[in-house]
């Protein structure tokens, strides 16, 4: 290449130190030579002079790394380094690839620039030293490297306190796997496989446990190191404990999804209040006015009319009555309630509905024999979901329920509570959003009222839980509870 493509491109190229990779071509800048003391005669653009003859040792390894990424995967750094010049005298340069630097050179290169700041001293390099572990010390940054070639782990002392193992404890290969939790291996797995063999560098939130078997959020960084011939030796990288801010983010979004379910059931409760009982008024106001302009037979008809108005109102009422009463009772002081023993209480009162039926119940709550609860709500929980797959059963079959417990160990083992049926299936595309709504049906039975559903995600939203629901026609439907 007889005319790097910068030249065409940066003002005052000869006062620019650069290195410029295009094509597996290697370019230094006629500045950069210079301010090193060499001429372009008695000195090699390549990686390996750089490495042998003007780097300092002590930032060898992270800049070959640093390089090889940039080449390999356009993965943009900054560094500080020491450079020697021809007379064996160390200049501190700050280094920055493309993306690091505000300059647009309109091409398509990698470009790594030098700039020369004060002399560092290698007592400067040990107070820099120094800083680094106080600054990893205080952000709880513990760095890790993994030898390919030796087949060894090494971990520094914070990484061995944040993994809450003892100050000489020499990790090892096989128990890499040990140190995330069982729902993360496979991610971890993932990131360092891929890097480990096609040197791609990951930057990953993971759930990571300590010797002592506690879980906490960490933040995992690593990237491949290469030897001489460009291969893949090893990885190094650091694991930072982001447990803290981990949890405020989980609390965070958890409270936003409370506040939203908290706004739906307003709107909920605003049309009802506004749509519902101005129906009723409207109709009574109507009866009222005919009722003075008919004969008396029509008369004895309208005031049956007014039975039906008033009644159906006083329904609205208590079913407002209802939801309102579930944010009060949040406040009771909860207890241990048995999934078994409430079970059994809520086949014991609906025993005619399920014999008449010929439903079959299956339980399974092994995993989680009870929970700390309101027992009402988990009797109505129980009730309102029975009773639902039992009325929205499959024509073709009898009903066959079935419930089981579990913990969610991906959600901090939050208890879960799921029943599966085998009914009718709901049509989750047409009525998805407002199959949790107050009086909103979706089948053609006459005693749909609407409201079962309505009053259970309530109940359990109102003590920060979550429900959710799949389902398909003709096949059945599955409620899952997350308390």
């Amino acid at each position: 290449m007889t005319e790097p493509a910068l030249k065409k491109n940066i003002i005052s190229n000869d006062k620019i130190c650069y290195w410029e990779l295009i094509n597996n071509t290697s370019h230094w800048s006629e500045a950069f030579i210079k301010e090193l003391g060499y001429s372009k005669k008695k000195v090699f653009t390549t990686i390996e002079f750089f490495l042998d003859h003007i780097i300092h040792e002590d930032y060898r390894a992270p800049f070959k790394d640093n390089f090889y990424n940039l080449v390999r995967h356009d993965v943009d750094f900054k560094q500080n380094i020491l450079l020697k010049n021809k007379n064996g005298k160390y200049l501190e340069y700050i280094c920055k690839s493309n993306d690091e630097i505000v300059i647009d050179t309109n091409i398509d290169s990698k470009t790594i620039f030098f700039f020369k700041t004060k002399l560092i001293t290698h007592k400067k390099v040990r107070v820099d030293n120094f800083y680094y572990q106080e600054t990893a010390t205080m952000t709880s940054t513990g760095s890790w490297y993994v030898d390919f070639e030796k087949k060894k782990s090494y971990w520094d002392n914070i990484t061995r306190k944040i993994l809450e193992y003892p100050d000489d404890y020499i990790p090892s290969l096989k128990m890499g796997y040990k140190l995330y939790a069982e729902e993360h291996q496979t991610l971890a797995s993932n990131a360092f496989f891929e890097c480990g063999i096609s040197g791609k560098p990951f930057d990953i939130e993971i759930l990571m446990v300590t010797a002592n078997n506690r879980k906490f959020w960490a933040r995992a960084m690593g990237k491949p190191v290469f030897n001489d011939d460009e291969e893949i030796i090893g990885l190094r990288g650091v694991f930072q404990d982001i447990d803290d801010i981990k949890q405020k983010e989980i609390n965070l979004e958890r409270t936003s999804e409370i506040i939203a379910s908290q706004n739906s059931r307003l709107f909920n409760f605003a049309h009802i209040v506004s749509h519902n009982l101005r129906s009723h008024s409207s109709n009574l106001s109507l009866i009222v006015n005919l009722i003075n302009d008919v004969d008396k037979e029509e008369k004895l008809e309208l005031i049956e009319n007014i039975k039906d108005v008033s009644q159906s109102l006083n329904t609205t009422i208590e079913h407002l009555n209802e939801v309102v009463t579930i944010q009060t009772n949040a406040q009771q002081a909860k207890e241990t309630v048995s999934f078994a023993t409430t079970l059994k209480q809520v086949c014991t009162s609906i025993n005619q509905i399920i014999k008449a039926s010929n439903t079959t119940i299956v339980s399974d709550f092994t995993n989680a024999e009870d929970i700390n609860y309101i027992p009402a709500y988990m009797d109505s929980i129980l009730l309102n979901l029975i009773t639902n797959a039992i009325k929205y059963k499959h024509k073709d079959r009898d009903p066959i329920i079935k419930i089981r417990t579990y913990l969610d160990f991906k959600d901090n083992d939050r208890v879960v509570l799921e029943i599966k049926d085998n009914g009718s299936g709901i049509d989750l595309e047409k009525f998805g959003d407002k199959l949790f709504g107050m009086y909103k049906t979706f089948h053609y039975n006459r005693d749909a009222r609407g409201i079962g559903l309505f009053i259970t995600k309530n109940q359990i939203e109102s003590l920060n839980g979550e429900i959710t629901v799949e389902s398909e026609l003709n096949k059945g439907t599955t409620f899952t509870i997350k308390f």
